[in-house]
């Protein structure tokens, strides 16, 4: 079975929604795991967003990717550009995939405003994690 890492810069927002969406899609063919440069906690408003899609993300915690310095990965995929810049070595023949989201913390405007922008963003990346596992999980 493969182990993936889904690593963003605070692992509230992104890399929890594509820790969801990888499960989902991956089922048993992968053990999914997410983490951040840094800890924020998950966003609340990430969880919500997935809830409304049928992903139940609340029980995720907010890691940081020294936690899991001593799990060998197959695959590390980075959903932002400042979690790819920093993202540690990890030794052995490991994957590296990079697509940059929009962070929805970041979103401004009134609430309504704000949860489109997480709805966005989490679309896109759940169009991205079931491509990954159709073509990276056979």
């Amino acid at each position: 079975m493969k182990n993936i890492l889904v690593l963003c810069t605070g692992n509230s927002c992104r890399s929890q929604i594509a820790e969801g969406y990888l499960r989902h899609f991956a089922g048993n063919k992968a053990n999914i795991y997410s983490a951040g440069i840094e800890t924020h906690g998950v966003n609340p408003k990430a969880i919500q967003v997935m809830t409304e899609d049928g992903i139940d993300i609340s029980q995720h915690t907010s890691n940081n990717v020294d936690e899991y310095i001593n799990i060998p990965f197959d695959c590390v995929i980075t959903v932002c550009d400042n979690a790819n810049e920093a993202c540690p070595f990890f030794p052995g023949n490991v994957g590296r995939f990079h697509q940059n989201f929009p962070d929805p913390a970041k979103a401004i405007g009134n609430t309504a405003q704000v949860m489109d922008e997480f709805r966005k963003v989490r679309d896109m990346i759940k169009i991205y994690a079931e491509d990954f596992v159709r073509k990276h999980l056979p």
